[in-house]
């Protein structure tokens, strides 16, 4: 049953964050930074961002609804005419980012949840989706929208927790060495999960070792006695368990295919639409059926049940959870486009790119079961954060597209076009600097029985083919019909 108690009562909100209330004391219902998507009675945090000050929205979110407003001590005079502000301070550089902080940290102090958090340069978002989905039907769960996973998305999250909460899933990120520390400090999760490492944000480390160091700091939050969960099968397999070894995990589990792994995959069957998994889970046989297609989401649905065994959740039902799981949007949600008398499918992957998951992107491209005339057909846009080294990871994507078997080809940006170069002459499509420049080719280009998929770093903006797509050859179909496995 939904807990309907405030969120916070003003009250509390004092005791946590050591600020005052001024004006009408309300309790609130929720939390937002940002007045676009505020909701009556939420809390309103008048934060800093690199471009804009939350202050400078205060009187808006007040006149939307806002519960409260969580604003500068020196500034609160000037907005409580306008409504309740809450008026904090501190020593750091922004006292109400160090307000949310502490009313995050309240949030976690007061839970009796069993908290899982999730990093890895691959996956960590689909994953926590899925918890998110497993969890619901067992208890009240509370986890990260999005991708709120930076230093102040975790925070918020957190201060976003009912008390009532049974499970709480934080996802983790990172770009740089020394930044899960905090948020995991703050998180103090009972589970932390690392899916993979990859050659991600690789510009801002000195090698893969110090990524999957970075990634291992997720453990030094760790509550004492807490799981740590590791991916067997990643090359950096050693590394991450060493980090685990040192912190107050209390046991390690690993999943995978690798033999030794606790939670194993005996079989993976996959199929364009969908995937079946024989495992065992800590010695329990499962076999269940997974809604989203590809190797990378069976591979991770096995760190999902990790963390179900781990919480003492109920494995069968997670099973039949996973069956109608669906793939978030820009993370291989798929549509069904009406082109003349037949119908192409849209992959969307277009939330972020990086080597890893474009090569599992191409994989579950290849997979699709086109029509009599239809081709594959990917829509790349540039990888970025790769370091000195980004021209050649864009290069060597030409190895996985021959294996895929892609048709056709259209890149974006200036270091895909080193992949479209490598590429034979009958596999390229068309190549643009801007995502926008690639708009009129592949809209043209289409035909019944296609398969396009759409993916890219989210600067690039590769979003907008998405949406001009669906708006030209929208389908009253939500999804493509299920295909027969080659």
């Amino acid at each position: 049953m939904t807990d309907t108690s405030p969120l916070w009562t003003p009250d509390a909100l004092e005791a946590a964050t050591g600020g005052t209330l001024h004006g009408e004391r309300r309790p609130v219902t929720g939390a937002s930074i940002d007045t676009r998507t505020l909701r009556p009675g939420d809390l309103f945090f008048a934060i800093r961002g690199e471009a804009r000050d939350g202050h400078d929205f205060v009187r808006a979110a007040l006149e939307r609804g806002a519960g409260v407003a969580v604003v500068s001590a020196e500034l609160a005079a000037a907005f409580a005419p306008d409504g309740p502000v809450l008026a904090v301070s501190g020593t750091g550089e922004d006292p109400v980012l160090d307000a949310m902080r502490a009313l995050g940290l309240a949030a976690q102090a007061r839970s009796h949840a069993g908290i899982v958090a999730v990093t890895g340069s691959v996956g960590k978002t689909g994953t926590k989706e899925a918890l998110r989905h497993v969890l619901s039907a067992q208890g009240e769960t509370h986890a990260s929208i999005a991708s709120y996973n930076n230093h102040w998305g975790v925070p918020l999250t957190l201060a976003r927790m009912p008390a009532g909460t049974d499970f709480g899933v934080f996802e983790i990120g990172m770009n740089h060495a020394r930044e899960i520390v905090p948020l995991t400090a703050m998180v103090r999760p009972d589970i932390a999960l690392v899916t993979t490492v990859e050659p991600v944000h690789i510009e801002h480390f000195a090698s893969l070792s110090a990524i999957a160091d970075a990634k291992g700091e997720i453990f030094s939050g760790l509550k004492a006695g807490g799981t740590a969960i590791i991916n067997r099968d990643n090359p950096s397999y050693a590394r991450l368990l060493a980090h685990a070894q040192a912190s107050r995990a209390g046991r390690v589990v690993t999943f995978g295919e690798h033999p030794e792994a606790d939670v194993r995959a005996q079989r993976i069957v996959l199929r364009p639409d969908l995937s079946v998994v024989d495992a065992v889970v800590m010695g329990i046989p499962v076999t269940y059926q997974l809604g989203t297609p590809g190797r990378h989401t069976a591979m991770n649905s096995l760190g999902v049940m990790a963390v179900v065994h781990a919480l003492g959740a109920d494995l069968a039902r997670a099973a039949l959870s996973l069956a109608v799981l669906r793939p978030p949007v820009g993370r291989g949600e798929r549509t069904a486009l009406a082109i003349g008398e037949g119908e192409a499918f849209l992959v969307d992957e277009s939330y972020n790119a990086n080597p890893a998951s474009i090569r599992a992107a191409l994989a579950t491209l290849a997979a699709i079961e086109t029509g009599p005339r239809g081709r594959r057909i990917a829509v790349l846009g540039d990888m970025l954060e790769l370091g000195p080294e980004g021209e050649t990871h864009h290069r060597d994507l030409a190895g996985p597209v021959e294996a895929a078997k892609i048709d056709l080809v259209f890149t974006a940006g200036p270091l895909m076009r080193n992949l479209f170069e490598a590429l034979p002459v009958s596999r390229r499509g068309a190549a643009a600097n801007t995502a926008s420049e690639l708009l009129d080719p592949v809209l043209s280009i289409l035909r019944p029985g296609d398969a396009v998929m759409v993916k890219g770093s989210n600067s690039i903006r590769m979003g907008r083919i998405v949406e001009a797509l669906k708006a030209r050859y929208a389908s009253a179909q939500a999804e493509p019909p299920h295909a027969a496995a080659r």
